[in-house]
């Protein structure tokens, strides 16, 4: 193998493993495999194992989206924002790890939170001045899919009176690299205390370190 490819470093030890799955966080790796050293690599399956990094942030409740089997009946997810220092609510991903009966329960509990939910909402004017909000450095939700163009990202907003705690991997830029894990409410926070600072951010780390050309 010849740059500009690289192989994969592979290692027996865990504590090398370890030590990369550390080490590497910085370059935007999402961790390590792990696979039996006979098993060939098989497409489609689930035959390796991925360990992931692990992160907590608490995330303001800002809208959500219908669920595309049940609009109306099912919640598909929920947007969450982040401020930052300026004051702007970024829209920085999303959570759906629901069960359908939790799809279907949110319905009702998010119901107060829709009336009169765009009065003096941080994303209320979002689809008039989008390109404004872009070129300010604010995310906002409801852009066009980058994977799919015809995929429908209306949303509806939501009262800003929520907080939930969601598990992610890491940031990429200033929003969820993949949809965050929902984990629980949290009654105690206040959406105007979900900012940025808190988030562990990772330094970049040169690639050429890790994959070293010989």
């Amino acid at each position: 193998v010849r740059p500009p490819l690289h192989l994969t470093p592979a290692s027996r030890d865990p504590a090398v493993a370890e030590d990369w799955f550390h080490r590497f966080e910085g370059a935007g790796l999402d961790g390590v495999m792990a696979k039996p050293l006979d098993a060939p690599y098989q497409p489609g399956k689930r035959a390796m194992a991925k360990i992931k990094h692990a992160r907590e942030a608490d995330c303001a409740v800002a809208g959500f989206r219908w669920h595309k089997n049940g609009p109306g009946t099912l919640i598909g997810s929920l947007q969450l924002g982040l401020f930052a220092d300026a004051g702007a609510l970024h829209h920085v991903g999303v959570t759906s790890s629901f069960t359908m009966a939790e799809r279907a329960a949110l319905v009702q509990e998010l119901a107060p939170l829709r009336e009169h939910a765009m009065e003096g909402h941080p994303w209320a004017e979002w689809a008039s001045w989008a390109e404004d909000a872009a070129a300010a450095g604010q995310r906002m939700p409801g852009n066009v899919s980058r994977w799919n163009r015809d995929k429908d990202l209306s949303w509806e907003a939501l009262r800003l009176e929520r907080v939930c705690e969601v598990g992610y991997e890491h940031l990429q830029g200033d929003r969820f690299r993949h949809a965050a894990t929902f984990r629980r409410w949290r009654p105690d926070r206040l959406p105007r205390d979900c900012r940025y600072d808190p988030l562990e951010v990772t330094p970049p780390y040169e690639l050429q370190r890790i994959f070293a050309v010989r």
